[in-house]
């Protein structure tokens, strides 16, 4: 069975929508985190749009840590009833988006990582399907833009596993279902 991972940046009043205003905090232990992440991941679970933005930006991205080699060479799972042709790496997750995923979850040992995607982040969420939250709060409030829980009134509970402060104040916290 698969795990699926999600990886999030948050503000600390939960907005996770175009997280460019993370640049200011976005410090070494921040970057060693995210590092971290995408070597261990064996595939990326992405939403239509997530998608389409990291298509846009990382293909033309080099580094010599190999970041963006990783990112590139990924295979991706793309949750899309739009996109018809797969680019970058993509097949395309269709039908039931939950029942695709909890397919593609027992189809395989692997890590899938989910990032951003907050639609499809609920989704799975409230089926059970994410087995392991990684969230990085930064210092900062927005007031508004699109937050990572929705508005559906569900009660999870959460262990924490791991915590850590960067040196610029990024709470990096891991979390699994109770």
């Amino acid at each position: 069975m698969g795990t699926l991972i999600a990886v999030e940046f948050l503000s600390l009043d939960g907005v996770m929508e175009e997280p460019r205003w993370s640049g200011p905090w976005f410090d070494d232990e921040v970057a060693r985190f995210q590092f971290d992440n995408l070597m261990e991941s064996d595939s990326l679970l992405l939403g239509r749009v997530t998608y389409e933005g990291f298509k846009e930006a990382w293909p033309a991205t080099s580094d010599p840590q190999g970041f963006a080699d990783r990112m590139n060479a990924l295979p991706k799972h793309v949750v899309s009833a739009t996109l018809t042709e797969p680019e970058w790496n993509a097949t395309f997750v269709s039908g039931r988006v939950v029942d695709a995923v909890r397919q593609l979850k027992a189809d395989t040992d692997e890590r899938i990582m989910l990032e951003g995607s907050a639609t499809l982040f609920n989704a799975l969420y409230a089926h059970g399907l994410i087995d392991e939250l990684r969230l990085m709060i930064f210092p900062i409030t927005l007031g508004s833009g699109k937050r990572l829980f929705d508005e559906t009134g569900q009660t999870k509970t959460m262990e924490l596993v791991k915590s850590q402060l960067s040196p610029s104040g990024v709470a990096i916290l891991t979390y699994r279902p109770a």
